[in-house]
């Protein structure tokens, strides 16, 4: 059979193509952060993971320019060897102080971190516990570990008694990782991670929490999970992205400095990429020195979702509860799903759309999420058209 047939054969996006209905790869023309420009209409953005709408800040902008000028374009080799600057371990020792930990290890992407991570420390004989819903990056990182031997333990999602009863199985002399993310990126739950700490603690596990959703979200500052529940010495690593709350790429973990310097000696995803370029890590900086002098953008970021999620629910629409940035309406149907981003796009606003697999049937949602830079009258037109458009397909 060739190898090639799959590919041939997958029609799935060409048919919502040929329906008009296509949500995907739309190329934005220009950003202005609540109001973007695509195929040449204004649209407003209520998509995006700008969360703290950092990505046009002058001040972000300019680190990366004088980056530019000063180093170049790229670093032309891993961190390992031709590819660290100054610059990286200005931003590792900026981080590690934010966070409360010993050390940060910079990545390329935030995807590669769990890549980088998980199976470095997760071997043969040694477990790692993942919540079902956890990120597809984290997943990549556990299904590398599992096929250089380690044990992968799935528990439900945001079910800890589940976690319980799977962990309580394990070897308890065995080295155990439990993986989860902080705030869930789809639905935008947090995890409990009270509850998760007193596991491992029971279970000698140690833990990685993903707060690619919660940094600059929830905590004091925007510090993440662990410092929302006042935690941040029992959770051993954090890890986390750049191209959200700090307004550039890159991803990062954070944890003792012994053990960040054996996963800068042994993960194959840092030593054998090249390094996050200068204007990356510059305006990860910039962006990071604006959130510690501004802790009110946490408040504001919070306070839009809040109120769009608040106004949605009056009028109507099921909205998963939650006090994130993370704003999911469910339609519960492919075919509405991708006819509701359509109509919603063709009013002037740019959701994401998740349909199956990607949600379970029954949950096929408009996933929205609000920035810092949203004003009130961006987030009633979002809110007016919703209406509409939900009042259309009978959602409302």
């Amino acid at each position: 059979m060739d190898l090639f047939k799959k590919c041939y054969e997958f029609t799935r996006a060409d048919d919502v193509k040929a329906m008009g209905f296509y949500p995907y790869f739309r190329a934005i023309q220009e950003n202005e952060g609540p109001v973007v420009q695509i195929e040449g209409k204004k649209k407003v953005m209520a998509g995006s993971n700008n969360y703290l709408g950092l990505t046009a800040h002058p001040r972000v902008k300019e680190a990366a320019i004088k980056a530019v000028e000063k180093y170049g374009t790229g670093c032309s080799g891993s961190r390992y060897l031709t590819g660290t600057v100054d610059l990286h371990e200005q931003l590792e020792s900026k981080l590690a102080k934010f966070f409360g930990k010993e050390a940060v290890l910079l990545f390329s992407t935030g995807y590669q971190t769990g890549q980088g991570v998980i199976p470095t420390l997760v071997q043969r004989g040694e477990y790692v516990i993942t919540d079902k819903d956890n990120h597809a990056s984290l997943w990549a990182g556990i299904f590398m570990a599992k096929g250089l031997t380690a044990d992968m333990i799935r528990y439900k999602h945001d079910d800890l008694g589940d976690l319980e009863r799977q962990i309580s199985k394990l070897d308890k002399d065995a080295g155990k990782l439990i993986v989860s993310d902080g705030v869930f990126s789809t639905g935008g739950e947090i995890v409990d991670l009270p509850k998760l700490v007193e596991i491992a603690k029971q279970y000698n596990a140690r833990i990685l929490i993903d707060d690619a959703h919660a940094v600059g979200i929830i905590g004091k500052g925007g510090r993440g999970t662990a410092s929302e529940f006042n935690l941040e010495n029992e959770v051993d690593m954090t890890m986390g992205t750049f191209s959200k709350t700090f307004a550039s790429l890159g991803g990062f973990v954070a944890g003792e400095a012994k053990v960040i310097d054996y996963l800068k000696h042994h993960a194959s995803a840092l030593i054998f990429s090249a390094s996050p370029t200068p204007a990356s890590v510059a305006s990860a900086i910039a962006a990071l020195e604006i959130l510690e002098e501004n802790p009110g953008l946490v408040d504001r970021v919070v306070g839009n979702a809040d109120k769009v999620r608040k106004e949605l629910s009056s009028i109507g629409f099921k909205v998963l509860d939650g006090r994130t940035a993370i704003v999911p309406v469910i339609v519960g149907d492919d075919a509405i799903a991708f006819q509701m981003w359509r109509r919603l796009f063709d009013e002037g606003v740019f959701v994401n759309v998740f349909i199956s697999p990607g949600v379970p049937p029954g949950r096929q949602m408009m996933r929205t999420s609000y920035m810092a830079s949203h004003e009130d009258h961006h987030l009633d037109f979002i809110i007016e058209t919703f209406k509409k458009v939900g009042k259309e397909f009978g959602l409302i």
